[in-house]
């Protein structure tokens, strides 16, 4: 696949599903014998949460919920907006927020305390990517695939400018198409 922003592959196809891999045993030992929600953080955890959700090994079920911090910049803006909220009720139920990259926290954090306000029975965190190099706050990370550099990585999921959710494999842009801020074609 001819990617023209690309660098260089970060993680390639096999790296990202024996992780998967390994989180979802991980997970699947946690519940055994509980039913798990799962919910993705739109849009960038669902490629992410479909892989995972395949191969638990414990009863789950989905829900969804869009935040938004980064609007069209590729930089968090600090400031979390919920586009779409949960459709059903989490009080008593296990939840398992599925992210696929954990930057600055301040998503999260917000989602965290917004959520364990709603009295779910336990409430983790399973995350593929953590870029700890751009943390800004402290958030429990309970399942954790990789640690990343700083960097805007794209693909399995994570998009530029809405592009390359599809692509299996993460990959890290081109500086200059990034400073660009269209994508080439």
């Amino acid at each position: 696949m001819h990617i023209p922003e690309m660098d260089r592959i970060l993680l390639d196809e096999s790296e990202i599903q024996a992780k998967v891999g390994e989180l979802a045993a991980a997970v699947s030992r946690d519940y055994r014998g509980k039913e798990v929600r799962l919910i993705a953080v739109l849009k960038g955890a669902v490629i992410f949460m479909a892989d995972l959700a395949r191969r638990l090994e414990v009863p789950v079920s989905f829900d969804f919920m869009a935040v938004s911090s980064y609007g069209h910049s590729t930089q968090s803006s600090g400031v979390v907006r919920i586009l779409k909220d949960l459709d059903e009720s989490i009080e008593g139920r296990h939840v398992l927020i599925v992210e696929d990259i954990v930057d600055t926290g301040l998503t999260l954090r917000y989602l965290l305390d917004l959520l364990e306000g709603r009295r779910p029975a336990s409430l983790r965190v399973c995350a593929l990517l953590d870029k700890v190099g751009g943390r800004k706050v402290a958030v429990p990370i309970h399942y954790r695939g990789f640690e990343i550099p700083n960097q805007f990585v794209v693909g399995y999921g994570l998009d530029y400018m809405e592009r390359y959710r599809n692509v299996p494999f993460l990959f890290i842009m081109k500086p200059e198409a990034q400073a660009a801020g269209k994508p080439a074609v």
